[in-house]
């Protein structure tokens, strides 16, 4: 390939944009009434797994700070705040996994970890901003939820997979 940091540079944008896609949509997901307050059920995360997966963390990494930046902009300071405790956790910790633990753990295994590393920086943020570590009673409600959609998007990682594989293909061959 002629200029591999453009590909990248480019692939990183349409990922991103996914990602905040994703994000937007799933902010537009009336609450349901079993899901706890404020929770989301993190599709834009199959957008970070696969470019821990494909690409490195550094491009995981960036993915989870436009994903922080997207919240700041449309939700305020402290859901950028508690975007970017869960996000930079969840993607330090489903990378490593992919990394050095993918054939034991699988994607979905890796995801539902995400999910849960997601609500325990959220917590600790969530503590943190109001001084009060009764946020950590929330923790048996979110980890169930976290398990639920955990697996949900490693499910559609796995299917979405070979599409997401396809567009990085594409890319590469635009000159």
């Amino acid at each position: 390939m002629k200029n591999n940091i453009a590909y990248k540079t480019a692939l990183g944008a349409i990922l991103c944009a996914q990602a905040i896609a994703l994000s937007f949509l799933e902010g537009l997901i009336p609450a349901i009434p079993f899901m706890p307050p404020g929770a989301k059920p993190g599709f834009s995360n199959i957008i970070t797994m696969f470019a821990a997966d494909s690409l490195g963390f550094p491009m995981a990494m960036i993915i989870t700070l436009v994903k922080s930046g997207f919240a700041f902009i449309t939700r305020g300071a402290t859901a950028s705040l508690m975007s970017l405790s869960g996000g930079v956790l969840s993607t330090v910790i489903m990378y490593l996994l992919i990394r050095y633990a993918s054939e034991k753990t699988g994607l979905t295994g890796i995801s539902v970890i995400g999910a849960l590393c997601h609500n325990a920086g959220q917590l600790f943020c969530s503590a943190i901003l109001t001084g009060n570590s009764k946020t950590f009673y929330y923790a048996p409600v979110l980890a169930v939820f976290a398990v639920l959609t955990g697996v949900l998007t490693g499910v559609i990682l796995k299917a979405v997979y070979p599409a997401l594989e396809k567009q990085k293909k594409y890319l590469f061959h635009i000159h």
